[in-house]
C-alpha cells in the first residue's frame, strides 16, 4: 500500500464528516498515525479514562486526558483546561478514545475554544463491537497493529 502524503489523507478526513461538525475531519487509526509521522507538531490526545489505559493500553507519546471520569462516565470539568496547558491550539491535533465517540466530543469541543486544526480518530483504540458485542476483533488502533504498550 502507498503512503498518501498528508494533503491527500487531511483532505479524505475532511471528506468524512458534515458541514454541522466544527471540527476538521475524521479517519482512520493507520490514516491518524501516517498523519503522526507527516505533520510536525501534530498531537494525539488520548481521552479514555485512567482505567481504560491502565488496563486495556496506551499509546505512546500521546497526551492523555481523560474526557470523562470512571466510574460514573461525567464530563471531566477540566478537561478544556488540561488541554490548553498540554497541547498548543496551533497544533494539528487527533482525538482518539476507545471507538470514536467521546473523542469526536472532544475534538468538537476543541474546536468551539479555538483548535482549528481538530480530527477524531475512527474506530478508536479498540474499534467497533463485532457480533458478540465485543471490541478489539473488528477494527481500531489496535487492531491495526499500530504502536500501543500495556503495563
Amino acid at each position: 500500500m502507498a503512503i498518501q502524503t498528508l494533503s491527500v489523507l487531511l483532505d479524505a478526513a475532511q471528506a468524512r464528516i458534515d458541514d454541522q461538525a466544527s471540527y476538521k475531519g475524521a479517519m482512520p487509526p493507520r490514516d491518524a498515525f501516517s498523519v503522526l509521522q507527516q505533520a510536525p507538531g501534530a498531537r494525539l490526545v488520548d481521552v479514555r479514562t485512567r482505567a481504560e489505559l491502565d488496563w486495556v493500553g496506551r499509546i505512546p507519546g500521546a497526551v492523555e486526558i481523560e474526557i470523562k471520569y470512571y466510574p460514573e462516565m461525567k464530563l471531566n470539568p477540566n478537561f478544556l483546561t488540561e488541554l490548553k496547558r498540554q497541547v498548543d491550539p496551533e497544533s494539528l491535533v487527533l482525538f482518539i478514545c476507545r471507538s470514536g465517540q467521546r473523542s469526536a466530543a472532544a475534538a468538537e469541543m476543541s474546536a468551539r475554544i479555538g483548535y482549528n486544526d481538530c480530527y477524531n480518530v475512527l474506530e478508536g483504540f479498540e474499534g467497533d463491537r463485532d457480533a458478540n458485542n465485543q471490541r478489539g476483533y473488528r477494527n481500531g488502533w489496535k487492531l491495526a497493529g499500530l504502536p500501543w504498550e500495556q503495563s
